[in-house]
Formats: structure tokens, C-alpha cells, sequence
């Protein structure tokens, strides 16, 4: 305090206040642009912006879309601060970046408000009994949060607790008064004690001394407690106490895709907009460039990618073909001869069916191609079991969703635009009490350099899933198992910085399936992933 003549002034420091307001202007976020968090994408928010507008406008248990993945960073912090989340992307780069970011992340575990621990925490911080009542761990009660106490003179008058706080300190302060005052022989009060003791006075008093005002430093601290646990207060949503004992994992979720059949729009004047008769202008290509123009371009550029990185089919040549499927001719080396190959191109809203690529490699054959290539987005559960029609092979080549960018995508040659994942190979096991296993024991790859479909060990898939009760149009992760080269048991044990139940994870890292009921569809339906990130789907029926 400053007395000057007879106002009373005062200097306030900037740690005087446990918190500031938010304005509209964040400076300390380092701009949209991330600049400090790991670079794993071209574009990338940085997730300190994110978590304040998160944090700002929802609570623990709602639900954020995100129509804009890229990185993941809005489900990276979701995630984080107890959020549900769905995250959308047209490129799967982005959604293979996001999951690997997500998957790989290790959380802070906060207290929830609604658990025995949050209520024993609650009663902590503001000096109560804890609550008696039943506690389900539901997140959508929040977290125990820190708080800045409001202080006024009206919360201290009526704390009745500084008066119990007051009294039993007296017990002990008010003897070491009267015993300092008798070795002084001062008639000191509390108030007049001085906060240093006199150079000359004897060790007695100095002892005594210091005990006094340890003594009222520590009441006074109790009381400051009580009355910061008595006042109104902010909960500070951006500081909720940590679990130092616990550390948390992405909890589980589903990577998904749209229906592979042709969605028609309508228009302003409720007619219907069918993409396949939209002009090549309003399409988006270059004049006299379509959709299958642009598609053999990149694929004459890129070539197609066998499972194995080494495993590469390089066009020498690629020239259009007047067929009424097949759309052109495409020639390769294989050894020391030159191979003919028909070009079948999928549409490019749509599924190809089994009997588009019957008709394919028959036209195939009439021309006298030694192999049919067959180029889409998506097959039908019954194509897929299609390799071979007489003395003709069928590569059926996954396109890349990216080509969907059309002229914005250059044909660079780089990247897995067109990659031929054959059939998994799988065996359906009977168990003695009616149910069933899956055993998974490879996949079949087109080798280029022999000619031959070889089948692969089980080394040559990176994931597989099962969906024990398939209704035929979306896929459901019922079962999730990791095979491959490396070991993803030492790299979760490392993330985690903690032991995992080796014989639990063995039945996740496995070929064979945990056994599962009949499914009340009458179908199975299982899902193998490559190394490089491709998927096929095979439907069983199950009697």
C-alpha cells in the first residue's frame, strides 16, 4: 500500500491474478499453420487453435464432425479431451496418416467428475465430505477441473471455518506470545510482534520468536485455503487434473467408406443430375480429355504395382482400342518377350461386376490379348473371385480414390495409382460347439515376370478383419487381428512405456480367428490389408 496525504494507492503486479480473459485476438497459438507440432501433412492446423475452439464451444461426451481430415489433428485433440469424433477425407493418405497419428498417440487419463476418485478429489479441493452417491463413469459429467476462487468480502464473513481455524492455532500461538513478551518484557499484541527479531535479543527469545511466526504463517496459509475453498470460483476447462498413474490409448473406432453404387443428385429444378452424362467441361478435364483418357494417361505414367514394391508392371506402350469393353492395348516386357494386354476401365461412379469382366475377357480373347487389366475403384464381393476365364488371366487393378482429382493430379509416375491385390486365401474352421473360426493363410499375387498367380504367406498382410455378420452393405470391424513382418507388439509395448498382457495380444496378432457365433444374416464377410495400404473384401455364405 502507498499513503499519499490522505488517498491510500496501490501497485499491482502481474502475478497478482491466476488468470486472464480471452479476447479475440490469439497470439499465442503460433498461427492455423502449425509451427511447432510434428509435420506429417502438407496442411496442418496447428491443435493448440483446435483445442480452444474445442474446448470453447463443446463438453466432455459430445460429438465433433470433421468434413476436412487431413492430418487428424480435430480427432487427434477430440480424442484427447474426451470428445467423440467423426473425421471425413477423400484421399486415403490423409486417413492413413490420421489413424497411424491417432493409433499411435499416448493420452493423458483425466479424473472424471462421475468416478470414486473424482469425487474424492472434489471433496479435496473444496474441503467437504465426499459424496456419497453412486458414481457410473459417465464422461459426460466432466472431468475434475482446477478453479480460480472469486473472493469477496461477503465469502469471508460467512466462513465459519476461519473461526474453528482460528481457535485451534490460539492453542499454540497465544503461549509462545506471553512466553516472548515475559523474556522481552514487552506488552506486545499479536498484531505488534515485529516480523524480524532484534540483533541483541537472547537466543531464548529469538527461538521463540521464530516458532510464533511459523506458527501464524501457517494458520494464515490454512485460512487462505478455506477461504479460496469457500468462494465462488471459474473452472478453468483447459486444466482438468491428470491420472499420472494411468496413460490412455485411442479407444476404439471404424475406418468406413460410401456405398460403391452411383448417387444421383437433383438439381433447382428437381430433375435428376446423373454424373456419368455430365460433359467433359462441366466434369472438370481437359477439352477432348475424359474420364478414360485421363485415367490412361496415368496409368501409361504410373504402371501397376504388384504387392510386392519389386513386383511392377512398366507399359512400353499404351494406344487406344476400339472394343466395345476393351478400350486399349497395352504392351509390357516379361523376359525376354513382349506382352499384350487388354485395358478395361471400370466407371467411374459405379461397381464392376462379374459379368463386365466376362464380357471383357472374352472381347480379350477374340483380339488375341494375352491378359485382360482390369482398372476401377471398386469390384463386387463375386468379381473378386474372378482370376481367369480359359487361357486368359485377369488382373484386376484397384485404382487409387486420388485419381478422382483429374486434372489436378499430375502423371508424375510416383505413388500406387494402379495396384493388383489378388484373392486372400482363406480357410473356414468348424468348432465343436457350432461356431466358427477363420484362418487366414495369405493372399494370391500376379506375378509379372512368370506369368503365374503365386500365393503368399500370411507375411504379406499387414491386417485383417472380419465382419461375423455381414448385411451386405457396409462393413462392420466385429474382429481385428496384425500380422506381418514387424513386430506391432514391441512398438505398442514401447508407446506405452508399460507391460501388455502377452497372452491377450497373442490372440490379436494371429492367422486364426477367436471363434464367433453364426451370423443371423446368413454371411461373413472379411477384409484383408497389404503393406501397402490395399484392401479386398471376400463374402462367404454360411449354412
Amino acid at each position: 500500500m502507498i499513503h499519499e496525504g490522505k488517498s491510500i494507492r496501490y501497485v499491482r503486479c502481474m502475478d497478482d491474478f491466476l488468470i486472464y480473459p480471452k479476447t479475440n485476438v490469439w497470439l499465442d497459438v503460433g498461427g492455423v499453420q502449425s509451427r511447432t507440432d510434428p509435420k506429417i501433412y502438407v496442411v496442418q492446423t496447428a491443435t493448440e487453435a483446435i483445442k480452444r475452439c474445442l474446448l470453447m464451444t463443446t463438453d466432455p461426451g459430445d460429438l465433433i464432425l470433421d468434413p476436412i481430415c487431413g492430418s487428424g489433428t480435430t480427432a487427434y485433440v477430440a480424442e484427447q479431451w474426451g470428445r467423440r469424433w467423426i473425421t471425413i477425407d477423400t484421399s486415403r493418405v490423409a486417413l492413413a496418416l490420421a489413424r497411424a497419428r491417432l493409433m499411435g498417440a499416448r493420452y493423458p487419463s483425466y479424473i472424471l467428475a462421475d468416478s470414486p476418485e473424482g469425487q474424492r478429489k472434489e471433496a479435496e479441493i473444496t474441503r467437504t465430505a465426499p459424496s456419497s452417491q453412486p458414481t457410473y463413469g459417465n464422461i459426460r459429467h466432466g472431468f475434475v477441473y482446477e478453479r480460480v476462487p472469486h473472493i469477496t468480502l461477503k465469502s469471508i464473513a460467512n466462513n465459519t471455518e476461519i473461526d474453528v481455524i482460528w481457535d485451534k492455532w490460539q492453542v499454540t500461538l497465544e503461549p509462545l506470545r506471553e512466553q516472548l513478551n515475559a523474556t522481552l518484557g514487552q506488552p506486545w499484541q499479536e498484531w505488534e510482534i515485529p516480523r524480524e527479531a532484534g540483533t541483541k535479543w537472547p537466543d531464548e527469545a529469538k527461538a521463540l520468536h521464530t516458532d510464533w511466526w511459523q506458527g501464524r504463517i501457517s494458520r494464515q496459509k490454512e485460512i487462505d485455503a478455506s477461504i479460496a475453498a469457500k468462494a465462488e470460483f471459474e473452472y478453468l476447462y483447459d486444466r482438468p487434473y491428470e491420472d499420472k498413474k494411468k496413460a490412455r490409448v485411442a479407444g476404439p473406432f471404424t475406418v468406413e467408406s460410401l456405398s460403391p453404387h452411383r448417387v444421383l443428385g437433383v438439381d433447382e429444378n428437381d430433375e435428376l443430375i446423373d454424373p456419368l452424362k455430365i460433359n467433359e467441361k462441366d466434369a472438370g478435364y481437359a477439352p477432348g480429355r475424359g474420364f478414360e483418357q485421363m485415367i490412361l494417361d496415368n496409368l501409361k505414367a504410373a504402371g501397376v504395382q504388384q504387392a510386392n514394391k519389386a513386383d511392377k508392371i512398366v507399359f512400353t506402350s499404351l494406344t487406344p482400342w476400339p472394343g466395345e469393353l476393351v478400350c486399349a492395348e497395352a504392351r509390357y516386357p516379361e523376359g525376354d518377350t513382349e506382352k499384350r494386354a487388354g485395358i478395361f476401365i471400370g466407371p467411374e461412379f459405379g461397381t464392376v461386376q462379374r459379368t463386365d469382366l466376362v464380357e471383357a475377357v472374352r472381347e480379350c480373347g477374340d483380339a488375341g490379348f494375352d491378359v485382360l487389366i482390369a482398372c476401377a475403384f471398386n469390384y463386387e464381393a463375386h468379381a473378386t473371385e474372378f482370376s481367369k476365364l480359359g487361357r486368359i488371366p485377369v488382373l484386376k487393378a484397384r485404382m487409387n480414390a486420388d485419381l478422382h482429382m483429374a486434372d489436378d493430379l499430375k502423371a508424375t509416375g510416383k505413388g500406387n495409382l494402379f495396384v493388383i491385390f489378388g484373392e486372400p486365401d482363406i480357410e473356414l474352421l468348424d468348432e465343436p460347439d457350432g461356431r466358427l473360426r477363420v484362418r487366414v493363410r495369405g493372399v494370391d499375387v500376379f506375378d509379372p515376370s512368370t506369368g503365374q498367380v503365386r500365393s503368399d504367406s500370411a507375411d504379406g498382410i499387414a491386417c485383417w478383419f472380419i465382419d461375423t455378420d455381414y448385411n451386405g452393405e457396409s462393413f462392420f470391424v466385429r474382429h481385428a487381428y496384425f500380422l506381418g513382418q514387424n513386430d506391432p507388439y514391441g512398438a505398442l509395448k514401447t508407446t506405452l512405456k508399460a507391460e501388455i498382457d502377452a497372452d491377450a495380444w497373442a490372440t490379436l496378432h494371429s492367422d486364426t480367428s477367436r471363434p464367433f457365433d453364426k451370423p443371423k444374416s446368413g454371411r461373413i464377410a472379411v477384409k484383408v490389408i497389404n503393406h501397402l495400404g490395399d484392401e479386398v473384401m471376400k463374402v462367404f455364405k454360411i449354412t
